[in-house]
This record gives C-alpha cells, sequence and structure tokens, in this order.
C-alpha cells in the first residue's frame, strides 16, 4: 500500500507519496486547474504502478470540493482526516509548510488507515438534497440576520411597526412597513387603506386588524428627530429590498427540497419522525444518507453526529466533553428534532424535563436527547421500518427489567 498525502488549497496543491516503511516515493505540486489535476493524476498514476489505483490512498483534510471530485471521478481512493488529528503528528518545532503538511498526511495515512473511513460519495439524489439544504440553511442565516438588522432599525426610530403585527417576520408586517416606512406616514393611514393591504397578504379578520392598527398608530409613541428618521427610513426599505426576494427564494428552495425528499425511497421513514417536519425531515435524510454500509453502528452514527460525549481524563480528573469533531448540519439538525420532539412525545419530554432536574443545561439537555434518538433512527433507517412510539416504548421496558 502507498500513502498521498494532498495538502489542498485554492490555487494549488502539494502531494507527497510514503510507502509501508516510510520511505518517501516523490512529490509534487500541481495548480488547481484542469491542466493541474491531470498532472496530479499522472503523477498517482506512476506511483501505483502495476499494483493498480486501489494500492494508493490519497490522504486530504476535506470532504468536498473540486479536487475531491476530480479524485472521486477517477477512482482515486479518498480518505479524508481531521485537521486536528494531522497537527498531532507536528514537530516540536511547529514547522509548516505545504509540502511538510502533504507528509504528515501521507504519515497519517500510514498509521491510522485502519481507523479512516474511506469517502464514498451519495448517489446523485442525496446528494442533491445535501447541496440544497445546506445552501438553504446559509440562505437562512442571512435571512435571520437581516431580520435582525431589521428589528435593529425598527427600535432607532419606529417602535410601533415592531407592536403594529404579532412577528416582523410575516409578509404582512414587510407590506406594511413598504407602505408606511415612517410614523408620520403610518398615522396618516385610514382603515380602508389598512384593511386592503392586509387583505392582500391574505390577513385573516383583515378590517378588524386594521381598525386596531388605526388606533394603535395614533397613540403617543417614542418619536425620533428628522435625520434619524429620514436615515432610519431608507435603511428600512434597503433591508426590505433584500429580504423580500430572499424570502421567496427561501421559499422556491422549500418546493424544491420537498420534490426531491419525496421522490427517496426513505422519504417515509424520515417523514413519520414525530417534530421533524418539512424542513428538518429532508435536512436527516440527506445527512445520513441512504447508504447502508456507511455506518458500523449506532454509535459510529452517534459520533459523526457529535451527540456522544468524549471522556477527558488527566490524574484524578475526569469530565465528560461535549464532542467537536463531527458533521456540523447533522448536528444541527439532530438537535433541533430532538427539541421539537419534546413537544409530540411524552418520553422525549420527560427525558428532556429529568435532564434539566438534574442540573443540565437546555443544550446538554438537548444533546443527550439527541443521542437517545440516533440510536432509534439507525434502528430505523437500518430495518427500513417506520418509528411507532409503542415500539420503541417496549423496547425500553425491555431493556429496564434485564438491567434490573
Amino acid at each position: 500500500m502507498k500513502f498521498c498525502g494532498i495538502d489542498w488549497a485554492d490555487e494549488h496543491h502539494d502531494a507527497l507519496t510514503i510507502d509501508e516503511q516510510g520511505h518517501q516515493l516523490g512529490s509534487i505540486r500541481v495548480a488547481h486547474t484542469p491542466e493541474g489535476l491531470s498532472r496530479l493524476d499522472s503523477y498517482l498514476e506512476r506511483i501505483a504502478g502495476e499494483q493498480g489505483r486501489e494500492h494508493v490512498a490519497c490522504i486530504i483534510e476535506t470532504t468536498h470540493g473540486l479536487l475531491i471530485t476530480y479524485l472521486l471521478e477517477h477512482h482515486w481512493p479518498v480518505y479524508p482526516v481531521n485537521p486536528r488529528t494531522v497537527d498531532r503528528h507536528r514537530a516540536p518545532s511547529g514547522a509548516k509548510t505545504d509540502t511538510i503538511d502533504a507528509y504528515l498526511l501521507a504519515k497519517t495515512g500510514r498509521a491510522d488507515l485502519a481507523d479512516l473511513h474511506r469517502l464514498q460519495p451519495d448517489d446523485q439524489l442525496i446528494q442533491e438534497l445535501k447541496e440544497l439544504t445546506r445552501d438553504q440553511d446559509s440562505l437562512i442565516k442571512t435571512q435571520t440576520r437581516l431580520f435582525n438588522q431589521l428589528t435593529a432599525c425598527l427600535k432607532a426610530y419606529y417602535p410601533a411597526g415592531l407592536i403594529a403585527f404579532s412577528q416582523v417576520e410575516q409578509p404582512c408586517t414587510l407590506a406594511f412597513l413598504r407602505a408606511y416606512p415612517t410614523p408620520q406616514q403610518a398615522r396618516q393611514a385610514t382603515v380602508a387603506e389598512l384593511t386592503t393591504l392586509l387583505k392582500q397578504g391574505h390577513y385573516p379578520g383583515a378590517q378588524r386588524k386594521a381598525q386596531d392598527l388605526v388606533e394603535l398608530l395614533r397613540q403617543p409613541h417614542l418619536t425620533a428627530n428628522e435625520v434619524t428618521t429620514r436615515t432610519k427610513s431608507r435603511l428600512l426599505l434597503a433591508l426590505l429590498d433584500q429580504l423580500e426576494p430572499l424570502m421567496r427564494q427561501i421559499a422556491d428552495y422549500d418546493e424544491e427540497i420537498e420534490r426531491l425528499f419525496l421522490i427517496s425511497e426513505d422519504h417515509d421513514l424520515f417523514q413519520a419522525l414525530p417534530g421533524a417536519g418539512t424542513r428538518l425531515a429532508p435536512r436527516l435524510l440527506a445527512e445520513i444518507g441512504d447508504d447502508r454500509h456507511r455506518y458500523q453502528s449506532a454509535a459510529s452514527l452517534q459520533a459523526l453526529a457529535g451527540t456522544s460525549p468524549v471522556l477527558f481524563q488527566s490524574g484524578m480528573y475526569a469530565k465528560a466533553h461535549r464532542r467537536l469533531g463531527c458533521i456540523k448540519p447533522l448536528r444541527n439538525a439532530l438537535h433541533q428534532f430532538a427539541f421539537h420532539s419534546t413537544r409530540l412525545e411524552g418520553w422525549a419530554k420527560q427525558y428532556y424535563q429529568r435532564k434539566r432536574a438534574e442540573g443540565k443545561s437546555h443544550t446538554v439537555a438537548v444533546r443527550a436527547l439527541a443521542n437517545v434518538w440516533v440510536r432509534i433512527l439507525f434502528a430505523v433507517w437500518t430495518k427500513k421500518e417506520a418509528y411507532q412510539t409503542t415500539t420503541f416504548e417496549a423496547a425500553q421496558l425491555a431493556h429496564a427489567r434485564r438491567i434490573a
């Protein structure tokens, strides 16, 4: 077996190969271009020789990107590693160059190949679903940031705009703010005008709400000076110009994600999970995937999800800490799902409340509950049987009897 460490970068990649005895077989630097990656492929072929591609392990610190795509398309075995794992092999001097990093990657592969997992790409449906859900999460973060800016803007000059509706995020609120971007304009609005605006947004009880708004807006409120009102109202409109199309794009993502989710043969397994809903069920499917050979056990899935704790022990000190190395999108989806499940599943609510009563924080309690859910998900996923509360409670009771 030969071990090729590949230190990737935006503009170039360094590759260095060693054999099973640790002897260097050669190194190369290639540009991040089609010609450069073709040179890398030729280099790896020379290293492989007559033994073939399966006898070359490519060790790299990432699981995605154009370089990974190229290596997988050309059937090179890829073994991703965590950067912190490689740092432990670094010399005490702290010397760091791209070539040294490539060597350390190769050295890590030689020492730990049995513990590394070969990267197996998802099928196209799961891959597309994963990319869409992760991209949508990025858009949602942008939307949240814009809503926070909008709230801060209204607090600075237009507090009535915040209390006019229960949620600043709803479309009717944004339509109202666009139509009346200053408190002075809002006070001039009539019941008829507001009723028409609310009906266009399909607001329930539009006329009654319009009457309430007129009464609210004409009450005394804190007001800013003319300069602040003029500048902040301009900022308000600028934020609305960004928010409104972004909200439509996120809704379009929802439609496409749902379409792909329903195509998957496993969609019914994730759709049946209590509290998963239309947002979390596709994310759980996308992150876990459909390859039943990917995870050796529930424990390996718990480790990748970051729900299982890790023990830190030194001398007389011993404490469990949260796991840092994990798939963060999977961890986030599981934490959200676990918390939502407490509203629908009695045992989940009781488990969460017990952890809180033990003095655990909300985050720790949710993470512990998510760890339980991962074991359930693994069983549901491997057996291809939809989750049922009665089945879980019966298994839980049987386990308790065995312990007793």
